[in-house]
């Protein structure tokens, strides 16, 4: 008992020995975590340059763009050819996707051995090849009377401008056929094919066996969103932001990227880190100075690399007792499977003799302990070189999803990490202590280069599929120029029609005169009151204006909210709620014995006969007050201001906020004529020329003319244009059949819209996986700032998806991508028909005063305007567009239902003191 034992402890001694003695001599290949993570660090640095358009073409890392630009989502069905060239094997499969809901799939291969004669021999011989091999399959396969979508997975660097096209590189792998680099190798494969007169293949996509592992894992775990290969070549590849590819159009979503990770230290950036086996290794390679990290890394020079430092050890005469023989001077003797072979943990001794008593080496116990030691370190090198450019990946997407943890998984496929006995864990392990702040899920790839080719190119299938489905849905929302021309002249006829005595009363478009008969001169001078309700808050100001040299406004405001149920409760309730909350102000400002001048911004349809008298034509806005309609608002509320019997107003005049609008730019720039509001509600007012209102006496002068035109269309006349979906948000607005432009304009109603069609893009299984959630049945839950907000172009779309989580909306990046297209749609229209009708505004305008070219500005207010990244420059364009004759300035207005309400009070002052002189 006592030999046995003491014959362990001399085994364990000379092993700990023969270990140290290795570690010494191999010093340089153990890596410590501070060495991995300075590596992780430049690989990133490699990655930005390989992304930025200007630092590619000196990049390492080429970061490849794959247009891959969406993962499966488990919806593909069909059925798919692939072709998988690049190992030692070409291989065609015949793959079906099930839509099945337990997202199923068949797998039919055949493998052929490409000859030597065919790797590295010409182009036109290797796709004749192909062809040739994929003819004998569907022959095989009974399918050459089907016509069949191909993916063809091309594992080599290509650089793409489409999915399905990609111009060769560089060969690596022992492949070296010529005439081929910088050609299109989908054109030469179609080129072949189309020799086979018997069979229909369609080539979709080109796919890297990287990508392909991705999109396989993908179908499987939708948390997948890397790819890695290691084998006899290694690569990665992963989903990047498309605001960071700079060699590719556009922001919106995300795009595959083949970052090629094998050529990372090409310029010299791992230096530090090769050795003189890696220095020898490279020199005898077809490639040499390309392709160093995958030579550190690759199953295909790491047996290579190990026969290089066992020869240097013999000849140093640590090793077989310093006798060469000539399987250690003989290139390719060690391969990949003797490494995998000599490090297994139970028969890696015995492995490891058989394998070198092979080579005629005749080893000692010490040879075969340092032998397995030397495949320890080389294999264990690689995995930690690999973990860190994949930790720098990891990283990458943590930081672009702004998130702290990250959970996500990597689909792996290659034979270093199938068969190696101790890669995979090792890789797992040190990935972990990398980047402990992400969750990793290793996920092993089945067929990634051909399941994965068919995945890309069933992808492609559906994304065309949902493409076409979303075009068909949005294409109404698309108005051609001949279409804004129809509706701008068809503006400008109800214009007409509403200032005609004889058709005003059936009139869509009302035409109200508003009594305003000037704009600001600069000598309005006192202080006033104004009153501003036209949404669900009430304010009420003091205004205080200065003229001569020192002119100036001074304004002090307090807003009030408008509870719904006196919004909607009687009109009474309503005016004695506006008379509290006055009573509070003057109040709160020691101003309740002073009899000031009031101008009361009313924002709804009202039909004057004088500048203080306003007769309510209907509520907008979700307004619903009983007792309203048809009276006079100035008479209710000075009846409500005397059934409070605490103090008393001068009511000057009612305004429409959209005048108010007008009157303060004009205050500013005496050539504002126009009054545009594009906020909650949509509305124009402008200055005419008396003798073309007919409904008031007089022709001397101009007259404000408060437009109303939300009741565009209420004819009928624009239904050409307007689509399913508004007749959906009309049918449950409060006042059905009514403000029909509104409803296709206005703040209020552009979320609803959106919300209509995203409910039925849902429906069609074309979003948030075709559930509607309780939140999105909701009406009324996608407000329009959202939109705003969802279209801002600062915003990456994982903003995106946290406001319509916020919505209680959860969305991928796909449906992100879509939700901001839809917004886009609707917002675009909204404003393209603003501008026509407000072109239609300005061509009259241009023709009452007789000119070839006018030059004219508008006062704009209105949340949508201001608030909306791209609403103003829309509505612009299309008013440049559809009147060039007309040099319109837009002016923001500085609170037009406020100081214009003063403004407003202050001219019908001036004008009435002229009056009475």
């Amino acid at each position: 008992m006592f030999a046995v034992h003491l014959l362990a402890f001399h085994f364990t001694k000379l092993k700990e020995d023969q270990i140290k003695k290795v570690d010494r001599y191999l010093y340089h290949m153990r890596l410590s975590d501070d060495v991995l993570l300075d590596v992780m660090t430049r690989f990133q640095a490699e990655m930005v340059k390989g992304l930025g358009r200007d630092t590619n073409p000196t990049a390492t890392v080429k970061m490849l763009p794959t247009f891959v630009r969406s993962l499966p989502d488990g919806s593909e069905k069909g059925e798919f050819l692939a072709a998988d060239l690049g190992g030692s094997q070409f291989r065609a499969h015949q793959v079906k996707v099930f839509d099945d809901g337990k997202q199923s799939s068949q797998l039919e291969s055949k493998f052929y051995p490409p000859p030597k004669e065919v790797i590295q021999g010409n182009g036109a011989e290797l796709f004749d090849y192909v062809a040739d091999c994929l003819s004998d399959f569907m022959e095989t396969n009974n399918l050459k009377h089907k016509k069949l979508p191909l993916g063809f997975t091309f594992s080599f660097p290509c650089k793409q401008t489409r999915l399905d096209e990609g111009v060769l590189l560089a060969w690596t792998k022992h492949f070296k056929v010529r005439g081929v680099q910088d050609t299109d190798v989908v054109s030469s494969l179609r080129k072949a094919l189309r020799k086979h007169k018997d069979i229909d293949v369609d080539v979709l996509a080109l796919v890297n066996d990287t990508v392909g592992t991705m999109m396989t894992c993908g179908y499987d775990d939708q948390h997948c969103e890397v790819g890695l290969i290691i084998g006899t070549g290694t690569n990665a590849c992963y989903m990047e932001e498309m605001r960071h590819i700079d060699l590719v159009e556009g922001d919106e979503g995300r795009m595959c990227i083949n970052t090629e990770w094998g050529a990372f230290g090409d310029d010299g950036a791992l230096d530090d880190l090769r050795t003189e086996f890696d220095r020898e290794l490279d020199l005898g390679s077809l490639n040499p100075g390309k392709q160093l990290f995958e030579k550190m890394i690759s199953s295909l020079y790491l047996g290579e690399l190990v026969r290089l430092i066992l020869l240097k050890m013999t000849k140093k005469g640590l090793l077989f007792n310093g006798k060469v023989s000539t399987a250690l001077l003989t290139k390719g003797t060690i391969e990949m499977k003797h490494v995998s072979a000599m490090e297994k943990y139970k028969e890696g001794l015995s492995n490891t003799k058989e394998i070198l008593t092979e080579l005629n080496l005749f080893p000692s116990e010490e040879d075969c302990i340092a032998v397995q030691q030397v495949c320890t370190i080389v294999s264990f090198r690689s995995a930690n070189l690999c973990a860190a450019a994949l930790a720098a990946i990891l990283t990458r997407l943590r930081e672009n999803k702004k998130l702290l943890r990250m959970r996500t998984t990597v689909g792996i496929d290659g034979g270093l990490y199938r068969t190696h006995p101790q890669y995979a864990k090792r890789l797992h392990k040190v990935v972990r202590r990398l980047v402990p702040n992400c969750d990793v899920r290793f996920l092993l790839s089945v067929s990634g280069s051909g399941k994965g080719a068919a995945m890309v190119t069933a992808v492609a299938y559906r994304l065309a599929a949902q493409r076409k489905k979303i075009d068909a849905a949005l294409a109404p929302f698309l108005l051609s120029l001949d279409t804004l021309r129809e509706v701008k002249n068809k503006m400008r006829t109800e214009l007409e029609y509403g200032l005609k005595r004889e058709t005003q009363a059936s009139a869509t478009v009302k035409m109200l005169p508003t009594y305003v008969c000037g704009t600001p001169d600069g000598t309005e001078k006192g202080k006033f009151l104004a009153l501003d309700l036209g949404g669900t808050n009430f304010r009420v100001l003091l205004v205080k204006i200065r003229s001569g040299r020192r002119r100036s406004v001074q304004m002090y405001n307090k807003i009030f909210a408008i509870p719904l149920e006196i919004m909607q409760g009687t009109g009474e309730e309503l005016f004695d709620h506006i008379v509290q909350c006055i009573a509070d102000f003057l109040e709160y400002m020691g101003i309740k014995g002073a009899r000031l001048p009031l101008g009361f911004t009313f924002s709804f349809p009202c039909r004057q006969a004088s500048i203080d008298k306003g007769t309510l034509v209907g509520w907008t806005k979700g307004f619903k007050a009983t007792d309203c309609e048809g009276e006079d608002v100035v008479d209710m509320l000075r009846e409500a201001i005397r059934r409070r019997n605490e103090f008393d107003l001068d009511i000057v005049a009612v305004v429409n906020d959209t005048v108010g609008t007008m009157m303060t730019c004009g205050y500013e720039d005496p050539n504002c004529e126009i009054g545009l509001i594009a906020g909650t509600g949509s509305n124009v007012c402008y200055m005419e020329d008396m003798k073309n209102i007919e409904i008031v006496e007089g022709n001397e002068g101009k007259m404000c003319i408060n437009t109303e035109w939300g009741g565009f269309g209420d004819n009928g006349c624009i239904d050409n244009i307007r689509t399913k979906y508004d007749k959906e948000v009309d049918e449950g607005s409060l006042n059905p059949g009514k403000q029909r432009y509104e409803k296709m304009t206005s703040g209020m109603y552009l979320g609803e819209i959106v919300r209509q069609i995203l409910i039925d893009l849902t429906k069609q299984g074309l979003l948030f996986r075709g559930q509607i959630s309780e939140s999105l049945r909701k009406r009324g839950i996608f407000e329009t700032k959202f939109l705003s907000q969802i279209e801002s172009d600062r915003l990456a779309l994982l903003q995106v998806r946290r406001i319509l989580q916020q919505l209680g909306l959860d969305s991928t990046c796909d449906d992100s991508i879509i939700v901001k297209e839809v917004c886009g749609a609707v917002s675009k229209r909204a404003a393209q028909l603003c501008g026509a009708g407000l072109a239609a505004i300005v061509e009259k305008k241009r023709e009452n005063r007789g000119v070839e070219h006018l030059q004219i500005t508008v006062g704009v207010d209105g949340t949508l305007y201001k608030l909306h990244p791209h609403f103003s420059r829309v509505l612009r364009e299309t008013v440049k567009e559809l009147a060039p004759q007309c040099d319109v300035t837009f002016m923001l207005s500085e609170d037009g239902s406020g100081k214009g309400a003063a403004l407003i009070t202050a001219v019908a002052k001036r004008l009435h003191n002229i009056g009475q002189k």
